[in-house]
């Protein structure tokens, strides 16, 4: 049987190609059937009679696209537009009798673009059939034949009205253009083989036309130019159609107008907008008109499309969708149907464009129209498995692939398999199977993948009768504690048999929080979803081992969420994030205020594989410049919200891991700094590239050698200790290396010295910039030269010279501290140089002690609040600072012997080089050791929990001793 089948699609193939030689020969025409172009063409005879229809009743187009090697040839990016212009040239006002009117263009100008059209559509499915271009570039090239045909054709009609009727303006008298919107596939430039164009006109501002007899409204000429281009590209002739014309997608459908301005388009969108206009203004874009004004005006309504948060809201609408879709493909019984079936195209689609709705507004890569890449997107930001999005790409290929040669067949709009055995078995062999029965099996083995993944999208488990009943005896106290108007006594009745140890304060906390105005101001829908997320959160809190300290918690983040409710809707969807909010807020309230003031973190309850793995250095640079990567280079705005969001999701990251044990604390302080240097690296970068672009660059040379940058950032304190904690200020220093003289390549050069006072001072600038994300740092820049009355960003060689002649033993105590951040590599290591050679000075022993001792006394005066009968594990006599003030004594008064001691920065690794050194015995430098590290851990926890760090007196009395003994010893 096959074999029959095999030889018909053989002999029919031979046929089609027979008869077009012969119509080539009788027309005069000739070429070469070796030639390559002229292969591919005969390999499409057997899979396309469109192909050979076309070539054979017009032989002349056929040979044309072979001798110009077309066929053979990648497209370039003007290939469409080089080759539409002449057939549109004899038709352009300077060679038309300028009296003509638009509806007798209409008639040469439709024939002219739908034999451009034919010739193109025959490459391009010849060029794909043959394999020579990806499914990708096939869809490419359709979306650009439609894109240049639309705007081609209304280029020359909208000359020619304006030629007869006047140019349309604004009140300004600013000339008014059409602005052509494709939507769907032609926005996304995924066009398949016969697809409709979805369009939706609009212009910039109402006014009217000058130039002609008779004024008309700008609308009037609009509608007119916009009948006009539907009919030269969708009214079907005796040479067919270019692209079926569908404008139904515009506001308020098919009873709305054909087109309208600006303003009227944003008020629809804004105040009827509904989410199905939210999903498919995702694949918006100008494909014809006023680029720049259609651009600006898709910029207009990115609010309305992507949220600026976490849109978990609108899972109702698309669980709707969803379900319509499921119902469409069993009630149309179209499991044959490659595009609306089950495991078809439109399930892929949909997986990708929730969460673009969804994550949009956060996540600016997925702010974009075509669904491969924002499938690629979803697995390289860990939103979705990447083997999942692996595996729906692969499908998506394989199935539009097929979709192009069941359309290539006849150029009809199918997406239904073929019934005739001799229409499988070309479709199958065009796919590259054998037969009927391989297509289907790789083709089932991809619809199976998708049909699984789509039916996992907005999954809601359904309980068991058995769940249902126990369900019901245990909530049901917990829905009337919370919904019931009831006396205090009788709620907390409820909730004490639920099972909090003091009910009347949970009550009176519930009765609170019900009479916020935030709480009474919500809508019916936020109310709905408060009233099913509150027995959740009760029933969860109630399990915990301090149920009101923890609901106290939740319901303060929830004071600050509700409002938004799509956040209440992420923790109704999502029962693991409710899980981890409840026991990382029961865990530290210091976490439960970071997400209070930060709720767009709620997202990263989401996945534990996350949340409880922070990345590395390498990894942080990654996912940074990836946030950044589509956030725009001018909005120093929205670059500063980019990061702040960034480093609190880190910070969250770690601080889970930190709770729950995962992260010891000296890797805790490791991982928050490094979050601080990959923040500070990109704020340099961010800063130094925007006043190069307004100055130019400044020449720095720096003994003898030239400076990429000659700027750098060093870290003191904290940071530079990689001590970082999660309220930690930065401590730093800018160095420069400039020049004398001015920057060059700016439009506006200024000082070298002047460049780098400004770049230090937008630096600090977008790192305690407030956003409606929060702020980065807090810097603190006391510790330059001369303090705050210094220069904000020094010459090296001067803050040299400083730190040799004039700075104080303190801040040679603080330069033990300081490493470099960030910056030109020559300059760093000027640093670490000028550092060492500081450190190493010879320094007489009692002028030492006594500089030491005074300024740690000062400090504690300053700092110190514990009473009586309380110990400052900080601040007080034989606490962490006197360890930390040891330890730099001991480094400043030995270095000039021993200089290796002063390689690190952190007091763990300089006692343990103090100790390698001899200066301190092994047992004194594993007892401070140890002391500083309980000491930190202690401060941190209580840090954590929102407490001083004050605690009894009777507490660490050894290690106080201890401390206080080596002091008196070393110092007194």
């Amino acid at each position: 049987m096959t074999r029959s089948l095999i030889d018909t699609l053989n002999h029919q193939q031979k046929e089609r190609w027979e008869a077009f030689c012969k119509a080539a020969e009788a027309a005069g025409h000739s070429f070469s059937t070796d030639s390559e172009g002229a292969k591919d063409l005969f390999n499409a005879f057997g899979f396309s009679e469109f192909v050979s229809a076309s070539c054979i009743h017009h032989p002349a187009m056929a040979i044309d696209l072979i001798d110009s090697n077309d066929l053979t040839t990648r497209a370039t990016n003007d290939y469409m537009h080089q080759h539409l212009a002449p057939f549109l040239t004899p038709l352009a006002p300077a060679a038309v009798d300028p009296n003509t009117a638009p509806e007798a263009l209409l008639t040469p100008l439709k024939a002219a673009l739908r034999q451009f059209r034919r010739r193109e559509m025959v490459r391009i499915a010849v060029r794909d059939m043959a394999g020579l271009d990806q499914v990708e570039e096939t869809m490419a090239d359709i979306s650009a034949l439609a894109t240049c045909a639309i705007d081609g054709a209304l280029t020359l009609l909208y000359d020619h009205m304006c030629a007869t009727q006047g140019v349309p303006v604004d009140a300004a008298g600013k000339p008014q253009r059409l602005v052509v919107i494709g939507m769907g596939k032609l926005g996304a430039g995924e066009l398949n083989f016969s697809s409709d164009v979805d369009l939706i006109f609009t212009f910039p501002a109402s006014g009217e036309t000058r130039g002609a007899n008779r004024s008309v409204a700008n609308e009037v000429f609009f509608t007119r130019l916009c009948r006009h281009l539907i009919q030269a590209i969708g009214e079907v002739t005796v040479d067919g159609f270019v692209f079926r014309v569908d404008t139904r997608l515009r506001p308020y459908g098919d009873g709305g107008p054909l087109v309208m301005n600006f303003d009227h388009m944003e008020d629809y969108y804004q105040s009827q907008g509904r989410e199905w206009e939210r999903y498919a203004l995702i694949k918006a874009a100008v494909v014809a008109g006023d680029e720049k004004a259609g651009a600006t005006l898709l910029d207009q309504l990115k609010p309305f499309i992507f949220r600026r948060y976490l849109d978990f809201g609108v899972f109702e609408s698309l669980r709707e969708m969803k379900q319509k879709i499921t119902a469409e493909v069993r009630r149309k019984k179209l499991h044959d149907n490659i595009k609306l079936g089950s495991g078809g195209i439109r399930e892929i689609e949909f997986f990708g464009q929730m969460f673009q709705l969804i994550r949009g507004g956060v996540l600016p890569a997925l702010q974009q129209p075509g669904i491969q890449a924002v499938l690629s997107t979803l697995g390289q930001e860990g939103v979705v498995p990447p083997a999942v999005c692996r595996e729906l790409i692969e499908a998506y290929r394989f199935l539009r692939q097929a979709e192009h040669r069941l359309q290539e067949e006849n150029d009809q709009q199918t997406h239904a398999l073929p019934t005739d055995p001799l229409a499988r078995l070309r479709l199958s062999r065009s796919m590259g199977a054998d037969n009927w029965e391989a297509f289907i099996v790789e083709l089932d083995g991809h619809r199976q993948r998708v049909r699984g993944h789509f039916a996992g999208l907005l999954e809601t488990k359904t309980p068991t009768r058995n769940e249902n009943k126990d369900k019901n005896a245990h909530t049901t106290g917990l829905e009337d504690a919370w919904r019931l108007s009831v006396t205090t006594e009788q709620r907390g009745q409820w909730l004490t048999t639920a099972g909090f140890s003091d009910g009347r304060t949970a009550a009176l906390l519930l009765e609170s929080f019900k009479a916020e105005p935030a709480t009474r101001a919500l809508s019916s829908t936020g109310r709905h979803r408060l009233d099913r997320l509150m027995p959740r959160i009760l029933e969860a809190a109630a399990a915990c081992d301090v149920p009101e300290t923890v609901l106290d918690r939740v319901l303060q983040i929830l004071k600050n969420i509700q409002q938004r409710i799509s956040y209440l809707s992420l923790l109704l969807e999502y029962p693991t994030a409710l899980t981890h909010l409840i026991r990382l807020v029961g865990a530290s309230p210091w976490i439960a205020a970071f997400l209070s003031r930060h709720p767009v973190l709620l997202d990263e309850l989401l996945d534990p594989r996350t949340l409880y793995a922070p990345p590395g250095p390498d990894a942080l640079r990654k996912g940074l410049s990836r946030r950044l990567a589509s956030v725009p280079d001018d909005d120093a705005e929205y670059q500063i919200e980019a990061l702040c969001i960034f480093r609190q999701i880190n910070m969250l990251r770690v601080a889970a891991s930190d709770i729950t044990n995962v992260l010891p604390l000296m890797k805790v302080s490791d991982h928050l700094t490094w979050i601080a240097e990959t923040i500070l690296e990109k704020v340099v970068d961010i800063s130094w590239n925007d006043l190069v672009a307004r100055h130019g660059r400044p020449t720095c040379t720096l003994d003898g050698h030239t400076c990429e940058r000659g700027f750098a950032v060093i870290g003191y304190g904290k940071l530079g200790g990689l001590e970082l904690g999660y309220g930690s200020d930065l401590d730093l220093v800018f160095l420069h290396a400039a020049d004398p003289g001015e920057t060059k390549g700016g439009q506006r050069p200024i000082d070298n010295s002047h460049f780098f006072a400004r770049l230090g001072q937008r630096v600090v600038h977008m790192l305690s910039a407030h956003t409606p994300a929060g702020a980065l740092y807090e810097t603190d820049m006391r510790l330059r030269p001369n303090g705050n009355s210094g220069l904000l960003v020094s010459h090296v060689n001067g803050f040299k010279a400083y730190q040799l002649e004039n700075a104080w033993t303190w801040e040679h105590q603080a330069l033990i501290r300081a490493r470099p951040i960030t910056g030109d590599p020559v300059l760093l290591s000027a640093f670490s140089r000028i550092r060492q050679q500081v450190l190493c000075l010879p320094r007489e022993k009692k002028e030492l002690q006594t500089s030491v001792r005074e300024m740690r006394e000062r400090m504690r005066k300053h700092r110190l609040a514990a009473t009586p009968d309380q110990f400052d594990i900080k601040e007080d006599v034989g606490a962490m600072v006197d360890i930390e003030f040891l330890v730099q004594y001991f480094i400043l008064q030995h270095a000039a012997h021993h200089p290796d001691i002063t390689r690190w920065t952190d007091n763990v690794r300089l006692l343990q080089a103090l100790s390698e050194a001899d200066i301190i015995d092994t047992v004194t430098a594993y007892r401070l050791r140890r002391a500083y590290l309980i000491f930190r851990a202690v401060a941190h926890r209580l840090n954590l929990q929102e407490r001083s760090t004050l605690v009894d007196v009777k507490r660490f009395g050894h290690l106080k001793g201890l401390v206080q003994g080596l002091w008196q010893s070393t110092l007194v």
